[in-house]
């Protein structure tokens, strides 16, 4: 059960994930010590699973993005999914229903570095078929 505070904190922490204690200590009227216990309690009960980076729009226009559709076999998923974590240039992966079993978004900064994860992920062992569609572009995003 969270607290105003936490959520006040969340709320803080969604704006700018690197906000320091004594920031929200100060933005939220409470103790640095008080601040620092919510966030390893947030931490340890999972409700916060990691801080990350949100990239700019003129940054992510200049990338090449692509949907790969990935029909695995299912007793190599696991590795499968571990083996694509590891490569930057996915920024998502889902398991999904239908002919396929997983749908991976790649971006890379040009056709031939696409190509080439392209590559790496159709010959990643247990990998049995892809179908790749570039996005031409965004028409609306949330």
């Amino acid at each position: 059960m969270l607290t105003e505070k936490d959520e006040e904190l969340l709320s803080i922490l969604r704006l700018n994930a690197r906000a320091s204690v004594s920031d929200i200590a100060r933005a939220t009227g409470v103790s640095r010590t008080a601040i620092q216990n919510r966030l390893n309690k947030l931490e340890n009960n999972n409700v916060i699973k990691a801080y990350s980076v949100v990239l700019d729009s003129a940054y992510t226009s200049g990338l090449i993005s692509a949907n790969v559709s990935l029909k695995v076999k299912p007793n190599l998923r696991k590795t499968i999914c571990i083996a694509l974590r590891k490569v930057h240039q996915i920024s998502h992966i889902h398991s999904i229903s239908g002919e396929y079993d997983l749908l991976v978004t790649i971006q890379a900064s040009t056709l031939e570095k696409l190509s080439e994860v392209l590559n790496m992920v159709c010959s990643t062992e247990g990998v049995e078929r892809t179908n790749s569609a570039i996005i031409l572009d965004t028409i609306f995003e949330r």
